[in-house]
């Protein structure tokens, strides 16, 4: 079970990463926000679409190694 559990962590790693700079490139190029444009993107990655394709990774990579 542990096992399982590192390999998902391995995986979550990298789509956490991934899933950051994907989200904040994303907004910096479609947001309409003029005064703060680099924190919105910033915040976004990092807080929310970082987390969510972590999660995402995590669930892929656990079920991949059973």
């Amino acid at each position: 079970m542990l096992r399982l559990i590192g390999i998902g962590f391995l995986w979550a790693v990298p789509g956490y990463i991934i899933g950051a700079l994907v989200g904040g490139l994303l907004v910096s190029k479609l947001s309409s926000n003029r005064h703060d444009r680099s924190m919105e993107a910033a915040t976004t990655g990092l807080l929310m679409v970082g987390p969510l394709v972590a999660i995402v990774a995590f669930v892929i990579g656990y079920l991949r190694a059973r």
